[in-house]
């Protein structure tokens, strides 16, 4: 994989950890209300006006575009296993910023992801 092709499909999969991070930041609005369908106005009014989410949603918006231009330099069965490191950036960013945990195990499962990835990567044929 060139360099423009790796830059594309890294910063779609960051653009992904970013929404999802994102969300998490905004769902704290969401903290307490019933999930039922009475409730769906209250729900939608808070989604809408929420910063964090917003800015998620955009987030992934600009993926899809970023996506699209990678899927058009770089296999699919090369570049969609690629979007498995948004799972350990993901992970590793909501321990620093959310203080989740990061066990024995799911530092184990990132050393796994991390080496599939390796393994699709080195596989991958350079197109010209």
């Amino acid at each position: 994989m060139k360099g423009v092709e790796l830059v594309l499909v890294l910063t779609g999969v960051l653009l992904n950890a970013a929404a999802q991070l994102l969300l998490k930041a905004g769902a704290g609005v969401l903290t307490g209300i019933p999930f039922r369908a009475s409730n769906a106005l209250t729900i939608a009014g808070r989604v809408v006006v929420n910063l964090p989410i917003l800015a998620g949603l955009c987030c992934y918006a600009i993926s899809v575009v970023v996506w699209i231009l990678a899927l058009s330099r770089v296999q699919v069965s090369v570049a969609y296993p690629m979007l498995s490191i948004g799972y350990v950036v993901t992970a590793i960013a909501a321990w620093w910023l959310y203080g989740e945990s990061l066990g024995a195990t799911r530092i184990g499962g990132i050393a796994l992801i991390i080496a599939g990835v390796w393994l699709v990567m080195r596989s991958a044929p350079v197109q010209s």
